[in-house]
């Protein structure tokens, strides 16, 4: 699995850091069109030790938040005249839907296509895919900061 992005390259365009920062390499993107990073879910994560205990589950919103991230990646990509270092929010999320669960040793492919942009807002729809199951959805709305 070849990538175009891998972590150091990941966290130029992302401010997030460990804990928080969910994803592991960007496998493929198309700016203007769409992106797929991957996460590798261990069950080191921090969020394992109380969620739930015996029977490890990630988090639906830590999923999201993967995807978010993903889609920011995409924003910066889309839009090259945008400094790594700049800061876009994410704003909201509709049709949320979580289909099956997400444990310790899955590989979360995260799938964004870049939906409508205006000024400083953008949409995306969003997949993640565990095995080529869906196991979430949603889509994503996000702007980027006036600083």
């Amino acid at each position: 699995m070849d990538s175009i992005l891998d972590i150091s390259r990941v966290m130029e365009y992302l401010p997030h850091r460990y804990p928080f920062l969910l994803v592991d390499r960007v496998l493929s993107a198309e700016p203007g069109e769409k992106i797929t990073a991957l996460k590798n879910v261990t069950i080191n994560e921090p969020f394992f030790s109380g969620h739930f205990p015996g029977m490890p589950v990630m988090p639906g919103v830590l999923i999201i938040e993967a995807m978010a991230q993903a889609g920011g990646i995409l924003a910066f990509l889309s839009n090259p005249e945008r400094e790594p270092g700049s800061i876009i929010y994410f704003t909201g999320m509709d049709r949320v839907r979580f289909r099956r669960p997400v444990v310790p040793g899955d590989q979360i492919m995260l799938e964004l296509t870049m939906g409508r942009q205006r000024s400083s807002a953008i949409m995306m729809d969003g997949r993640a895919l565990v095995e080529g199951v869906l196991a979430a959805e949603a889509r994503l709305m996000a702007i980027w900061s006036k600083e």
